[in-house]
């Protein structure tokens, strides 16, 4: 028995070896939840609820910018406002029968060609304020989130490398700045999938950031009671809904502030509390003076303000539509428009009125549609901003800032691989004096951008220097 249990733990330290994250993956849990401290009552963490129900819907999320379609614009369906005009092209194709039939059988229904002249003017001029106002909606809201990916680049950077770790003072103490410095950079990724969230109004703590923020103490954590129905996860959607969704029935949409209307506690602003954290963290960097005065300290509490306008800017541009008048009147005058088509249509057409009718509303009622879909870009339809991938990038990118050590200088200057000039490395030019070195500058500017003549010089030059 003892030869087996012997063996047994030799084959687990040696898979532990192979894999050093083994260990440390099946101890994440015990990590993220310490113990409570004698007499501190335990805080459960808060319920795994799911980003929402749509993220699994087979009929609508937003487009993968990484798939590649080599099918013709006009015959691409994902992302295409053409399932949300079936049911409006039904029901005009019908009037357009209706009142074709009437005119055919019993009595000419005409109107004059000047009343198409004059609502086609205004239509146009309706839709068109309504399509550029919604896209420049999606445009502020793609460029706040171009924002946020380059305040975090930053952020992450000027933490990693500026923040000192006290190694050389005590090991203990430097492993300690590690790991809050690993923190801090987990807390801008909390940050920017807080942000997506709250922007489509999910306001409890989700699965896809539990481990990020669980340590916390925020309002949405306090609020995520498992016990509490209110804020278990939404239901699942039966395929009629899901089907009336598809096809743009707006009695089969649900309100989407539904979960923060029926909560009954204070839900408080989750991107806002991250960032107090990582402001602590500063602040503490700044007092042990462990982020250097200056130009860096300047930097990090500029980032911290970027990213405090990105999230008012985006609340902006969510919670500010078009006045609900512009909406409610351009909608009545383009379906006034549409239904008159036929009796304008049906002198010169004849029969051909249905379909020319179903044509010229698909062309009037689209360009609406889209105007209504892009209008928020943070949700899920197809033509929404990708955000759940615009997370996911600002996670793989501070991954790549931390996977190594912050560089020193020596670790890149003084490399014998390091190529200064030509085909000279560090090394090699270490030796010459000063003079030599700028000469061979002096002379590099006279050396082709590639070519058979650049190379051949490049090598005359580092032979004379």
């Amino acid at each position: 028995m003892s030869t087996t249990n012997t063996t047994t733990s030799l084959q687990e330290s040696d898979t532990i070896r192979k894999s050093p994250w083994i260990s440390i993956n099946s101890q994440a849990n015990s990590l993220r939840q310490p113990s409570p401290a004698s007499g501190q009552q335990h805080r459960p963490g808060p319920p795994r609820h799911k980003s929402s129900i749509r993220t699994q819907d087979s009929f609508t999320q937003p487009r993968d910018i990484e798939k590649h379609s080599k099918l013709p614009y006009f015959l691409r369906m994902h992302g295409s406002i053409t399932p949300r005009m079936i049911i409006p092209l039904v029901f005009v194709g019908a009037w357009a029968t209706l009142i074709t039939c009437i005119s055919k059988f019993v009595h000419p229904l005409v109107v004059s060609d000047l009343l198409l002249t004059v609502l086609g003017f205004v239509v146009g001029l309706g839709i068109s304020f309504r399509t550029s106002s919604a896209y420049e909606r999606y445009v502020d809201g793609r460029k706040y989130w171009a924002e946020l990916s380059q305040t975090s680049r930053d952020l992450a950077r000027h933490i990693w490398i500026h923040v000192d770790e006290r190694h050389e003072k005590d090991p203990q103490l430097g492993k300690a700045d590690l790991l809050g410095k690993v923190t801090a950079l987990n807390l801008i990724v909390a940050f920017a999938v807080a942000l997506k969230h709250r922007l489509r109004f999910e306001p409890y703590v989700s699965e896809d950031m539990e481990h990020l923020v669980s340590h916390l103490q925020t309002f949405a954590g306090d609020a995520s009671d498992p016990s509490d129905p209110d804020t278990a996860a939404l239901k699942p959607k039966t395929s009629w809904k899901r089907g009336g969704e598809y096809l743009g029935m707006t009695f089969a949409e649900s309100n989407p502030r539904k979960a923060i209307k029926r909560s009954k506690k204070n839900l408080g602003n989750l991107p806002l509390e991250i960032l107090t954290y990582m402001s602590a963290y500063i602040d503490s960097m700044i007092k042990t003076k462990q982020l250097p005065d200056g130009v860096p300290q300047a930097m990090v509490l500029g980032n911290l303000a970027s990213l405090n306008e990105v999230l008012a800017g985006t609340e902006r541009v969510l919670n500010t539509p078009l006045p609900i008048a512009y909406s409610i009147a351009i909608s009545q005058i383009t379906w006034v428009y549409v239904l008159m088509l036929p009796f304008q249509l049906w002198d010169a057409l004849q029969w051909i009125t249905i379909p020319g009718t179903i044509v010229g509303a698909y062309i009037i009622l689209g360009i609406a549609a889209i105007g209504r879909e892009i209008e928020n870009p943070f949700g899920y339809d197809e033509n929404d901003l990708p955000l759940d991938r615009f997370c996911q990038t600002f996670e793989d990118e501070i991954n790549i800032i931390a996977a190594r050590r912050p560089p020193r200088l020596d670790d890149f200057v003084a490399s014998q691989d390091n190529c200064v000039m030509f085909q000279s490395t560090y090394t090699d030019l270490v030796s010459r004096s000063t003079d030599d070195i700028r000469a061979g500058l002096r002379a590099r500017t006279n050396v082709k951008a590639g070519g058979v003549h650049g190379g051949a010089q490049a090598k005359s030059e580092k032979a004379e220097v």
